[in-house]
């Protein structure tokens, strides 16, 4: 879908949104300011189901039993892409965004993060888990259109969720749309 084609009739009836995107694309970002701007709860994937206390990874069992738990909920809107539980999200979703940025755009995103949090929380990710940049996330960056890419838009046209994605593909069209769903 075009950003601007049916835009404000894609947010203004959606009830659950998914943010989803290549790490560093904004998605967390675009998340928490639609959150606001149209009233939704605000789910992060990694502080909320993956991560615990010191980089430690919850159970896969444990995972998916809290999305289950979060997806039934009436009005939400989850960052994360995830595609490990699209099966459990993509069902219950009302729209999809996504954050389709260049490979060096999500690379920039990652590693100014890296910098500005360095040794800190964001606050997308629980306590106990600052900030860190590994070279097997480098690499999932450089690699995500080779690789996520065609496994998301099989997911999309399986759930019927291809009329209802918005794609964005550029930080400043992340900005201006975040803009108008206020």
């Amino acid at each position: 879908m075009n950003i601007t084609s049916g835009l404000k009739s894609t947010l203004i009836e959606a009830d659950r949104i998914l943010v989803i995107g290549c790490p560093g694309s904004g998605k967390s970002t675009l998340a928490k300011r639609l959150s606001q701007a149209l009233d939704l709860d605000y789910i992060s994937m990694d502080r909320d189901f993956y991560w615990l206390p010191g980089w430690r990874r919850r159970p896969r069992d444990e995972v998916d039993r809290l999305i289950a738990k979060a997806v039934a909920e009436e009005r939400w809107i989850m960052d994360g892409t995830g595609l490990s539980s699209f099966h459990l999200r993509l069902p219950r979703a009302d729209a999809v965004i996504w954050l389709r940025l260049p490979r060096y755009a999500c690379l920039y995103g990652a590693i100014s993060r890296a910098f500005r949090y360095f040794g800190r929380n964001r606050p997308e990710l629980p306590a106990g888990c600052p900030e860190r940049l590994s070279l097997d996330a480098l690499a999932y960056i450089w690699n995500f259109e080779r690789d996520a890419v065609p496994l998301i838009e099989a997911a999309l046209q399986e759930h019927a969720l291809a009329n209802s994605t918005v794609i964005i593909r550029s930080r400043k069209a992340a900005n201006r749309f975040a803009a108008l769903g206020a």
